[in-house]
């Protein structure tokens, strides 16, 4: 499919972007702590703390991923961290995925890459597969959070 560009959002893209992480959350069966709406995107994902880029066809965003840069003390070098990948339903297979993710490896060009997926999302594991991507053995992610974050600060 070569009908489709990507390119960097914009405020005017808000939008569309609550819209799309929306639907990835559903996808994900995460939408009881969807919270993100369009001052959150015009302060967060534009540039600032993460970036997002568009997978458009004939005007409509159809495909989304937002990434920040990342370091790597050890090896010394940046990364680029894709914090969401999403392609509509009804767009996958015809290579925006694949597109996007191009599209950032470019960014990321001489260092790396990486993002997290569930573990019961086959198709995603079997495309980033497909990609010559694989799992990080011996790394469990841990998060801190409400009371005890906030206890932890005090």
């Amino acid at each position: 499919m070569s009908d489709f560009l990507i390119r960097t959002a914009t405020a005017s893209d808000a939008p569309a972007i609550v819209a799309l992480i929306r639907e990835l959350a559903d996808y994900e069966k995460l939408e009881a702590g969807f919270a993100l709406d369009e001052a959150a995107v015009i302060r967060d994902l534009l540039g600032t703390a993460c970036h997002t880029d568009l997978a458009v066809v004939d005007g409509a965003a159809v495909g989304i991923a937002v990434w920040f840069w990342t370091y790597k003390t050890f090896g010394a070098a940046r990364g680029l961290y894709v914090e969401d990948l999403y392609v509509q339903p009804v767009f996958r297979g015809r290579g925006l995925g694949r597109a996007l993710l191009a599209h950032l490896a470019g960014k990321a060009e001489g260092s790396f890459m990486e993002w997290q997926v569930l573990d019961w999302n086959t198709p995603s594991i079997e495309f980033y597969k497909s990609l010559g991507a694989g799992p990080r053995d011996s790394w469990i992610n841990y998060r801190l959070q409400g009371e005890a974050l906030r206890e932890l600060a005090s």
